[in-house]
């Protein structure tokens, strides 16, 4: 009851992929924190003209410590830049840097996809949390009621991270096109400047499909799928 290798059949792939969008996203910062941008802008300074482009004024850009520990805050409106990013003029510090601030530019355009990811996040931190406790109740009491109640639960976490993909495509996306129209990298540098925005976006592909292949192999403990209940 309380080692299932079925368990990591299910949870195998996910955690394969996520290893290898780890590595390669590492090795590919590394990479690119190696070659200078042309222009010379710091991830902060590439940030800020990106965000003066669209107009936007309300957000403050700030250090943060940690390694690749950039994001972009919606609800005190910061965006904060990692060390190896907010004073680097690399190619990768840059990419970094405008990647996050089209997370602040989705924000203000009121883009729907961020708006749901935004409203899911109190809610996805408690159920997440609460989820794995009654499941595993549930099933060393071989109780359907409780198992059902943990899957509702853990649906949240599948949901935030599926929401998740379309808002991470989209700020790369916006990162590459704005980067060559604002100035902040000539076109025959943007393709390398981006290219750590690639390997970032396989850790949430990997999140997403290690939720998923987690909801289906509690769904199949259930006996809702492939069966009757074990």
């Amino acid at each position: 009851m309380y080692f299932d290798p079925m368990y990591f059949v299910f949870a195998l792939p996910g955690l394969l992929l996520a290893l290898y969008a780890t590595f390669k996203t590492k090795t590919t910062f590394a990479r690119y924190s190696r070659v200078a941008s042309s222009y010379g802008m710091t991830g902060a300074q590439a940030a800020e003209r990106l965000l003066s482009r669209a107009g936007i004024s309300n957000v403050a850009i700030e250090p943060v410590s940690g390694f690749l520990s950039d994001h972009y805050d919606p609800i005190s409106r910061k965006l904060r830049l990692s060390q190896g990013v907010y004073g680097s003029n690399s190619l990768a510090a840059v990419g970094v840097a405008c990647h996050e601030a089209g997370h602040a530019i989705q924000h203000a355009r009121g883009f729907a996809f961020m708006h749901v990811r935004t409203l899911l996040v109190p809610a996805t931190s408690i159920s997440s949390w609460l989820s794995y406790p009654i499941l595993a109740l549930g099933m060393i009491l071989n109780s359907f009621g409780l198992i059902w109640a943990g899957i509702i639960l853990f649906s949240a976490s599948v949901l935030f991270a599926l929401v998740t993909l379309p808002v991470e495509w989209d700020a790369s996306a916006r990162a590459k096109r704005l980067m060559v129209e604002a100035d902040i990298v000539p076109s025959s540098e943007a393709r390398d400047a981006g290219a750590v925005l690639n390997a970032a976006f396989l850790t949430y592909v990997a999140a997403a499909v290690s939720a998923l292949l987690t909801l289906l192999y509690y769904l199949m403990r259930a006996g809702l799928l492939g069966g009757r209940r074990r």
